[in-house]
């Protein structure tokens, strides 16, 4: 008898198909992973598991049981917990206080040594490493991780959904996590893994489930299956997972130079160190690290939003230190960001794809007025040559799927026609087809001579993609280093500061 059984599940919002009569089950001591395109249903289906959502028709049953939870309390009350790509911790809080959080204790006072006691036993069970004292705001992402997944085994979940759980970690700290996870199963918990990363997903599962337009389009046991054959699943048809890195053909002089950029906080902790660097025209520059050590830092000066550093950001002989982005463009500095933030520092959700495209379009006024005309013919040619799914250029952006949110935004920035092209993480939350399809849009823009800067999260594609490759480790460079000359461990070291790893 499966662990945690979903039959029939249906979901709508409004006239949107979320799921559509979509099955799973998971057994005891099995890693299930979930697969599917942006807008697929993987997020409601797991929602609708842990008590966020409740199912329009359909059944859900654990232990064989009927279930039908009617919020998160509910379902941990039934042994299922989830942990959330963006961790629900108190920063403030010690570890051992987060985990113990919200419980109901049994006297005024909650008993320190007890529950330290029950954690130091829940750790032991699952092999699980963790310092109980220690703050969350000094913790790194794998920790914060573990510290999410000890609450929820500490709230007696039996059943862990994890969604995108390695999309930050540095490959070190994925192996940890899937160490963890294996002794997790065989000590019978049932696990469901939502992600993007194929080559993870073979690595960890035991069977995969892939979505499909709110339908299940097949499982399959992962000792049977390959990247290709689950992408295959995924977009109902093959597509190619060779990531293109045309030959860069680097101008003479770099249009980039930095020198000795520093940027602190408002409290004057360093957050950038004397960072230095060139970037040609033609040239790719990868930037890798882990999430908070300086890559949005290092955007927003060079952009001219960062206004705490020192240094120089020069771009073809002129002096960009200082300058706004409104000054920036007046000195004829053609340059283009896109931030990791697509709806909360891109774009704005609440308005259309036009009105967003005329955001940046400071050519599309005439006088004091706004022409609206040349504005949607504008909208409507992004949308055409960047193949975005939209019903009208007047649809609401955050009604978009993500893959079309980031197509507006890069298309938006492209039809600019940059000579420099900052982006940062542009296929966070993507699936395969849409990131492969930003990939491409990108490598276009080298090819035409553009300098382009690069963060990324995903060490695969950052070598594969990559001209140089960047390394920050809290602010300071570890090191520019060849991507075909190293591997992704030496990498994931010099993420976690240990400049001796760069071999090449």
């Amino acid at each position: 008898m499966a662990c945690v059984e979903m039959r029939g599940i249906t979901k709508r919002f409004g006239a949107v198909l979320a799921n559509d009569a979509v099955s799973i089950t998971v057994d005891r001591g099995e890693i299930l992973s979930l697969l599917g395109e942006n807008g697929s249903g993987k997020s409601t289906l797991v929602n609708i598991l842990a008590g966020l959502y409740a199912p329009d028709a359909g059944t859900l049953s654990i232990d064989g049981r009927e279930c039908r939870f009617r919020s998160p309390r509910d379902a941990i009350a039934a042994g299922v917990g989830m942990v959330h790509q963006h961790f629900m911790l108190v920063p403030v809080l010690r570890a051992w206080e987060n985990i113990c959080l919200g419980e109901r204790a049994k006297s005024p006072f909650l008993q320190k040594k007890a529950i330290c006691r029950k954690i130091d036993g829940i750790a032991k069970k699952f092999g699980i490493a963790i310092n109980l004292e220690k703050k969350i705001y000094d913790m790194s992402v794998g920790e914060k991780q573990t510290v999410e997944i000890v609450k929820m085994l500490y709230r007696g979940a039996q059943t862990l959904i994890l969604d995108e759980p390695t999309a930050v970690l540095t490959p070190q700290e994925t192996e940890t996590l899937f160490a963890m996870l294996r002794f997790m199963r065989g000590a019978g918990c049932a696990i469901i893994i939502i992600t993007h990363k194929l080559a993870e997903v073979l690595a960890i599962s035991d069977r995969i489930t892939v979505l499909r337009r709110g339908r299940t389009a097949g499982t399959v046991r992962a000792a049977e299956a390959t990247a290709r054959s689950l992408s295959a699943m995924m977009v109902g048809e093959s597509i190619s997972l060779e990531i293109d890195r045309p030959p860069p053909r680097p101008s003479e002089a770099p249009m980039l130079r930095v020198r000795g950029l520093s940027v602190t906080s408002r409290e004057g902790t360093p957050l950038l160190r004397s960072l230095s660097f060139d970037l040609s025209g033609g040239e790719l520059l990868g930037v890798a690290g882990l999430a908070g050590n300086g890559q949005k830092e290092l955007c927003e000066a060079i952009a001219g939003l960062q206004k705490r550093f020192s240094g120089s950001v020069t771009f073809l002989g002129e002096e960009l230190a200082g300058l706004s982005p409104r000054a920036i463009r007046r000195r004829g500095v053609c340059l283009s960001f896109i931030p990791e933030d697509r709806l909360g520092m891109g774009l704005v959700g609440g308005m259309s794809v036009t009105d967003n495209v005329l955001l940046r379009g400071y050519d599309l006024s005439a006088g004091p007025l706004v022409d609206r005309a040349r504005a949607r013919e504008a909208a409507e040619r992004i949308v055409k040559k960047y193949d975005i799914a939209t019903p009208t250029v007047n649809h609401m952006v955050r009604k978009l799927s993500g893959g079309n949110i980031q197509k507006v935004l890069l298309g938006r920035e492209l039809e600019t026609r940059p000579r420099l092209l900052i982006t940062a993480y542009p296929v966070r939350g993507l699936d395969v087809g849409a990131s492969y399809a930003i990939y491409h849009l990108i490598n276009a823009q080298k090819a035409a001579g553009v300098a382009v800067l690069f963060i990324g999260e995903d060490l695969d594609v950052l070598l594969a993609l990559s001209d140089r490759l960047l390394i920050l480790c809290e602010g300071a460079a570890m090191g520019i280093v060849d991507p075909r000359a190293v591997t992704k461990e030496d990498v994931g070291l010099m993420m976690l500061g240990r400049k001796e790893a760069a071999c090449g």
